[in-house]
């Protein structure tokens, strides 16, 4: 079991930073693929950026260049670093966590609210 709590989401003016941050316990941290996902009211959830336990990264077109996505497996954490932030960036933002064989994301955060303002 892997527990995932996410921190660091606010509101913040369009062209602002934010940096997100997902604190998890349980196993082994370092065999887990990270993965941060936004849902919008009346949309469906999106995964905008994810890491591997290699740390490979992918990004969603939409955040590419103004989204970092890094982890620190010594504290067991994964960060969204957000800047150049948009209207559109607005949403409920979840870090979740997958076995590196396993092609589901299992483990999932409660959420931060993201808040961009034009």
């Amino acid at each position: 079991q892997v527990q995932l709590v996410e921190s660091g989401g606010g509101l913040v003016q369009a062209g602002g930073s934010l940096r997100l941050s997902c604190a998890a316990s349980g196993r082994t941290f370092n065999n887990y693929n990270l993965g941060w996902f936004r849902q919008a009211p009346g949309k469906e959830r999106e995964r905008v950026a994810a890491i591997g336990s290699g740390g490979t990264t992918y990004y969603a077109d939409s955040v590419k260049g103004r989204f970092t996505v890094s982890r620190d497996n010594a504290k067991n954490a994964v960060y969204l670093q957000m800047n150049n932030l948009k209207p559109e960036d607005t949403a409920v933002y979840y870090c979740a966590a997958r076995y590196y064989t396993n092609n589901n994301y299992a483990y999932w955060g409660q959420g931060t609210q993201v808040t961009v303002s034009s």
